[in-house]
């Protein structure tokens, strides 16, 4: 999850719902509440500790934070030297998932299709979206922290995408670099407060309305494609926190496209393993959690 939440297109709860963890996930942080005070009063920090589900939510948040300052350093070093694999491994990952989720459907309806509509088209007026440049105030990065950390748990949608968006995302990273205190601070909680409301609504709609929930998240998986598409020829770029200029604004194109308008190979044959690589990883994700069961 954290390697994916640092890539700008690729979302950290797809991640999330391809390992079988997002329910719990969001039920473990759902009990992080004022409740867990009277818990805490009656039977201890202990007792609390396991009443939120604390060595899972460990597990993974230590997992996020391992990957950022690991895997993650790694998988954007991959992104600008091979990028197509990468993309193609992502993309690959997306398509299968997609097809995973689709098992858990019990049927469709027009009301369905339609929110399936809706999440395609506005996922894929997402990444059509031209950045903003927000001021970089303590209450901009705040609401930052909100908007992108539940972006970060849902399918579908990037929270580094979102930060993008908003302008932010070269600042704070930045901040983080440098180690400015008051910015990590200030967009850290707006994470914990988004993340601590957010996850009621995505998990009470799970609950209530299981199917229609997942084929909206679907749309929103499968309107994200073309940002993840290999094969793109840059159009706009933007300066990122080392100063360098990287992709924004992209052109999708087919693999025989890209060689006549970038003069690259396409390295088609690459590509097509990376993404069998990354529909097997999902198969045996899968697999594993039957077996489990």
């Amino acid at each position: 999850m954290g390697a994916a939440d640092v890539v700008p297109g690729v979302s950290g709860g797809t991640i999330a719902f391809i390992a079988g963890i997002l329910d719990p996930l969001l039920e473990s942080i759902k009990k992080i509440n004022p409740s867990l005070f009277g818990v805490i009063k009656e039977k201890g920090i202990k007792a609390a500790f396991m009443h939120i589900n604390g060595p899972f939510l460990l597990c993974v948040f230590g997992g996020i934070l391992t990957s950022i300052f690991t895997l993650a350093k790694l998988i954007t070093y991959l992104l600008d030297t091979h990028p197509i694999p990468v993309w193609s491994f992502f993309f690959g990952l997306i398509v299968i998932s997609v097809i995973h989720m689709l098992k858990q459907v019990k049927g469709f309806t027009f009301g369905r299709l339609a929110l399936f509509v809706v999440g395609v088209v506005f996922a894929w007026g997402i990444t059509m979206l031209n950045p903003i440049a927000l001021e970089m105030t303590y209450l901009n990065v705040f609401l930052g922290g909100c908007i992108a950390i539940t972006a970060m748990i849902l399918p579908g949608i990037s929270g580094s995408f979102i930060l993008l968006l908003l302008g932010l995302y070269t600042p704070v990273i930045g901040a983080v670099k440098n180690f400015e205190l008051g910015i990590i601070v200030t967009f850290a909680a707006g994470a914990a407060i988004g993340i601590l409301c957010f996850s009621h609504v995505l998990s009470a709609l799970l609950r209530k309305f299981h199917d229609a929930t997942l084929v909206f998240l679907i749309g929103l998986m499968l309107g994200t494609l073309g940002k993840i598409w290999p094969w793109k020829e840059v159009l706009t770029f933007r300066e990122n926190s080392k100063g360098e200029m990287v992709p924004l604004d992209e052109r999708v194109l087919s693999p025989m496209q890209y060689e006549q308008v970038t003069g690259q190979p396409s390295l088609l044959l690459y590509a097509v393993i990376a993404m069998v690589c990354g529909i097997l990883l999902v198969w045996g994700l899968e697999r594993f959690a039957n077996k489990t069961r």
